[in-house]
C-alpha cells in the first residue's frame, strides 16, 4: 500500500501539454485580442485628466443611484488620486471591467440554457461547484502555461473565478418566473424566444444583475493574486508591498481597491433592487394580469 499511488497529477499535466500543442494557436488569438481589449480600455481610462474620469463615473452613479452615491463616488476617487494609486486604479478598473464582461458575456448564456434544459443543468452544476471550489491560486497555473505573464494570464484566471454566480443566479432566475405568466404567453402564441425576451429575461433581471454584480466582485477579488503574475495595477502595488514588508503602500493600494469595489458594487446593485425593476407586478391566480403581461408578447 506504500507504493500504491495514483498519477492523476502526471495526467493532467499531458493533458495540460497535449493542450497547448494542439491548440497553442487558439490560446495565441485570445490572449491578442483580450490583451489589446484591455490596452484599449487602459488607454481610455490612463489618457484624459482624472478629473474627466471621476466626472464621468460620478454621472452614472447619479443615473442609477442619485446625488448620494454619486458625491461618494466622488470623495472615493479623489483620496485614490491624493494617494497617487490613480493610475494603478485605472489599469485595475480595465481589467476587472474586461474580465467581467467576458464572463458575463459566457455566464448570462449558460445560465439560460441551464434553465431550459434539465440535462445541462446537471452537467453545468458539478462544473461550477468545481469551479468555486477550487483554490484561486491553481487557476493561475494553466493560465501562465498557455498565455506566460501579464494582465492575459491574469483575467484568465479571473473569468474562471467569477463565472459560477454568474450562471447560477441567472439560472435561479429564469426558473423562478412565474409558470403562470409563462403559460399565458404560450396561450396567446408567443414562440420560445419571444417568451424568454419579453417575459423571463424581464421577470428574472434582478436576479441577473445580482449574479453580474457578483461576478464584479470576485474579479476584484481576484486582483491581488492577478498581480503574482504580473498583471500590474493596484494587486502588483500590494505584490511589492507584501515583498517589502511596506505596510503604507500595502493599505494605500488595498484602500483604493475597496474604493473601486464600492462604487462598482453600489452602480450594479442599483440595477438589481426592485424599485428598478420593470412595472410588472406579480399575477393573482383567477386574475386577468397575466393575460395582461403576456398578450404584449403575441403582438
Amino acid at each position: 500500500m506504500e507504493n500504491l499511488r495514483l498519477p492523476l497529477g502526471d495526467w493532467i499535466e499531458g493533458v495540460v501539454d497535449f493542450l497547448g500543442d494542439t491548440l497553442g494557436w487558439l490560446f495565441d488569438a485570445i490572449a491578442i485580442v483580450l490583451g489589446s481589449v484591455y490596452e484599449g480600455l487602459e488607454w481610455m481610462l490612463r489618457t484624459p485628466p482624472f478629473w474627466v474620469i471621476i466626472v464621468l463615473i460620478a454621472a452614472v452613479a447619479y443615473l442609477v443611484k442619485g446625488w448620494k452615491l454619486a458625491v461618494g463616488t466622488i470623495g472615493g476617487l479623489l483620496l485614490i488620486v491624493l494617494v497617487d494609486q490613480w493610475e494603478n486604479a485605472m489599469d485595475t478598473l480595465a481589467l476587472v471591467l474586461v474580465a467581467s464582461v467576458v464572463a458575463t458575456a459566457i455566464s448570462i448564456p449558460v445560465g439560460i440554457w441551464a434553465a431550459r434544459n434539465e440535462h445541462v443543468s446537471r452537467v453545468v452544476r458539478p462544473v461550477l461547484d468545481f469551479l468555486q471550489t477550487m483554490p484561486a491560486f491553481v487557476y493561475l497555473i494553466p493560465a501562465i502555461i498557455f498565455f506566460g505573464v501579464g494582465a492575459v494570464p491574469g483575467m484568465i484566471a479571473t473569468i474562471l473565478f467569477a463565472l459560477a454566480p454568474g450562471v447560477r443566479l441567472t439560472e435561479l432566475g429564469i426558473r423562478g418566473v412565474d409558470k403562470e405568466v409563462v403559460e399565458a404567453g404560450h396561450a396567446f402564441g408567443a414562440t420560445p424566444g419571444r417568451i424568454l425576451r419579453q417575459i423571463q429575461l424581464p421577470l428574472a433581471m434582478p436576479s441577473i444583475m445580482a449574479g453580474v454584480n457578483q461576478i464584479i466582485m470576485l474579479s476584484l477579488s481576484m486582483v491581488v493574486i492577478a498581480g503574482i503574475v504580473g498583471a500590474g495595477g493596484l494587486g502588483g502595488e500590494i505584490t511589492r508591498a507584501i515583498g517589502r514588508i511596506n505596510v503604507g503602500l500595502g493599505f494605500e493600494a488595498g484602500i483604493s481597491i475597496v474604493i473601486i469595489a464600492m462604487i462598482l458594487d453600489r452602480v450594479t446593485s442599483a440595477f438589481a433592487t426592485p424599485d428598478r425593476k420593470r412595472k410588472v407586478g406579480k399575477p393573482v391566480r383567477g386574475s386577468s394580469t397575466a393575460t395582461e403581461q403576456a398578450q404584449p408578447a403575441s403582438a
